[in-house]
């Protein structure tokens, strides 16, 4: 395996803990209802970080967006709006499933439907079979979703022993909510492959590898943003009980906290994909739909891992965090197979 796939998995393990520690800083928001919290947060990560890093890196921002025609950039806005509606889904799906069956649906679903799909599409689904490093790239997909299933049941012998159930524990919608998020989700990936030409034109401007996806962020994003905030913005103006003047009447210190830890939170949501952009420029071209399995499994792997340095399995009994630990194992087996396979 050579240094660059190496630090393409790094990267993507790094944009993995991100993912797995956002959310704790939301966590530490008071008196604020959930939907005033996700749009302060989801207006740092989805437009404010996209626009400012891509003003940066471009040499004429305006320009280099002009130059795309509508058909161009209309694919990849939509993939980022498909992308919003399986976030939403996301938070519907562990209301009526709870955080262990929800994410080891969601997430399975969507690792298999963002990694396999891009080459279905393409047209290069055969060709993973007439190969050993796709034939080794299929087999780390089965691996890492072994990996995530263990680590699932884990989470549900833990929530079993501390006592903890869903909300509002529905099988049948939470099921539907599931699948939906899951297949959802994957418009990332999608997006991500739909912006090949903007990462393109970005490289010729001079911009190093390991940013050009970057300025894509605008438009993938900008399609998550519009229904994120519509969907936080619709239910503020219309739920008797959510008022935005009553949220941002607190305490100025409270206040000021609360905002500081939601852009915080969106901050470190954002770096999530800055870093799996640097993973993805670090992938051979033909393995590039893998870059979605890396980080939904790695994702998994780092959310196991800090819910372990937090010491929420703590009180949670020995069998819960062994299973734990085996799911961890496999993911990381999962990884180095697709390493592996990358590299033949």
């Amino acid at each position: 395996m050579n240094s660059a796939i190496i630090a393409g998995i790094f990267w993507h393990f790094v944009g993995a803990a991100s993912a797995a520690c956002f959310y704790a800083p939301f966590k530490q928001v008071k008196r604020w209802s959930w939907e005033t919290m996700w749009s302060v947060g989801g207006i740092m990560s989805w437009l404010i970080l996209p626009w400012a890093v891509s003003a940066v890196l471009l040499p004429n921002f305006w320009a280099y967006y002009s130059s795309f025609t509508l058909s161009q950039l209309m694919p990849v806005f939509l993939f980022g709006a498909m992308w919003g509606i399986g976030n939403i889904n996301y938070g519907l799906t562990m209301r009526y499933l709870g955080m262990s069956m929800g994410i080891g649906i969601a997430i399975g679903i969507t690792l298999v439907v963002g990694t396999l799909m891009t080459p279905l599409i393409q047209g290069r689904f055969g060709e993973l079979f007439a190969s050993t490093g796709g034939l080794l790239t299929l087999l780390g997909v089965f691996v890492a979703l072994i990996g995530v299933a263990i680590v699932s049941r884990a989470g549900l012998l833990k929530e079993r022993a501390l006592g903890i159930n869903a909300e509002e524990f529905n099988l049948k919608k939470g099921l539907v909510l599931a699948v939906m998020c899951g297949i959802f989700s994957a418009g990332m990936s999608f997006a991500m492959d739909a912006a090949k030409p903007m990462h393109e034109a970005a490289g010729q401007l001079g911009i190093d590898p390991l940013y050009v996806a970057l300025p894509s962020y605008v438009v993938i994003m900008g399609g998550g943003a519009l229904v994120n905030l519509g969907f936080c913005f619709f239910r503020l103006m219309t739920k008797p009980e959510l008022s935005i003047r009553k949220d941002f009447s607190v305490a100025k210190p409270l206040l000021l906290a609360n905002a500081a830890f939601a852009v915080l939170g969106g901050t470190m949501w954002y770096l999530q994909f800055f870093f799996y952009a640097w993973g993805h420029a670090k992938i051979p071209p033909q393995y590039d739909y893998v870059s979605w399995m890396l980080h939904m499994s790695l994702y998994v792997l780092c959310g196991g891992l800090v819910g372990l340095l937090l010491k929420e399995w703590k009180s949670a009994g020995r069998r819960p965090v062994s299973v734990l630990s085996i799911g961890c194992v496999v993911i990381i087996i999962a990884a180095n197979i697709v390493g592996l396979g990358m590299a033949v």
